[in-house]
């Protein structure tokens, strides 16, 4: 177990990318890319802020949708130290299912970031806590009449709309989001995710110093990549 959590650990120091690809080798289809998400805040997409940690799913419903279970407390307030929360919001929606109150309360919860499968409002707000967030997108509307939270800590669809490909989030997948986008990483696979992370990162960073010294790029790469 204390290996595993010193591996966790070194993982969060590799960029998307690095992870991406790594899982890509271990056979997790797009490399449990989330595409369509970036950072809103601190920054938009620019910057070394990153968020990593594991998740902590809402599921989102229609305001109207009576059927759906409701949480025995707000959502926000059940956020616990060091998740990444991820927020999944009802599709074909303009509303936000977040804001920056809820950052607020994040922020004192020790959450580690917050990603929204849809859109949030109060940008300033966040960038003003310094609060890493993710979104698809931003709106002017708040989540009243519109949505409501459901179900909490459950496993979430997220679409990657451009290849129609569902890939499930599940409590305590791990969540790491950068200037680049945000993948998420199944438990079982970090300790050769880190292992693949870090002989690429060892092999890019000859191939830069290679490419530095003005060696051509195709032999170098040739030579390297094995």
């Amino acid at each position: 177990m204390a290996a595993k959590s010193k591996a966790i650990q070194a993982l969060g120091k590799f960029t998307s990318c690095d992870i991406g690809d790594a899982l890509v080798k271990l056979g997790i289809k797009h490399g449990g890319y989330l595409s369509g998400l970036s950072m809103y805040s601190p920054h938009r997409m620019s910057g070394p802020t990153k968020i990593f940690g594991p998740a902590y799913t809402v599921r989102m419903v229609h305001a109207a949708e009576k059927a759906s279970p409701s949480p025995p407390k707000h959502f926000a307030d059940a956020i616990p130290k060091d998740s990444v929360v991820f927020v999944s919001q009802p599709k074909g929606l303009i509303s936000a299912c977040w804001g920056g109150l809820m950052s607020t309360r994040a922020k004192k919860l020790g959450a580690a970031g917050v990603v929204i499968d849809g859109r949030f409002r109060d940008i300033e707000e966040h960038r003003a806590l310094d609060m890493g967030l993710f979104a698809r997108g931003i709106s002017i509307l708040g989540s009243n009449t519109f949505t409501r939270s459901s179900e909490l800590n459950v496993p979430v669809e997220y679409v990657n709309v451009e290849v129609n490909e569902k890939v499930t989030i599940n409590p305590g997948d791990y969540i790491l989001g950068d200037c680049d986008g945000v993948v998420a990483i199944p438990p079982s696979t970090v300790e050769e995710c880190l292992r693949l992370c870090q002989e690429r990162y060892d092999i890019d960073d000859k191939t830069r110093k290679c490419l530095e010294n003005g060696d051509e790029m195709g032999p170098t790469i040739k030579n390297l990549r094995k």
